[in-house]
């Protein structure tokens, strides 16, 4: 009978908070007339040249998946410049990519493409 008598304060305590009104939305939303500040996005990418050897290592932080390519363009006019094929790096995932002129190289930079 004790049991009763002290859950009877803790029943009537929660039929009155039930019973309360509700509103869904007490504050109305003030536009300020600004976009949305976009979700972060993008795999860091640090790159090695070794000769006329390229490698690079791309880890995307974000929930995004990142499509990395890695392009290199060569010093020489005969030397062909080259273009990785596409890698999608995930969710904390790092990829690595390589690549190569038979001479010097001009310049390597990586390309990144958001994937949906």
């Amino acid at each position: 009978m004790r049991l009763s008598r002290s859950l009877a304060p803790v029943i009537v305590a929660v039929a009155l908070v039930l019973s309360l009104p509700y509103e869904a939305m007490p504050f109305a939303r003030v536009d300020d007339g600004k976009p949305p500040a976009p979700s972060p996005f993008g795999a860091s990418c640090r790159t090695a040249v070794h000769g006329s050897h390229v490698v690079a290592y791309c880890h995307n932080p974000y929930v995004d998946t990142d499509r990395v390519r890695l392009h290199i363009e060569c010093a020489r006019w005969w030397d062909i410049d080259t273009d990785s094929a596409p890698v999608d790096t995930g969710p904390a995932m790092t990829v690595r990519l390589t690549g190569r002129c038979w001479k010097e190289l001009r310049s390597v930079w990586i390309s990144h493409q958001n994937v949906h």
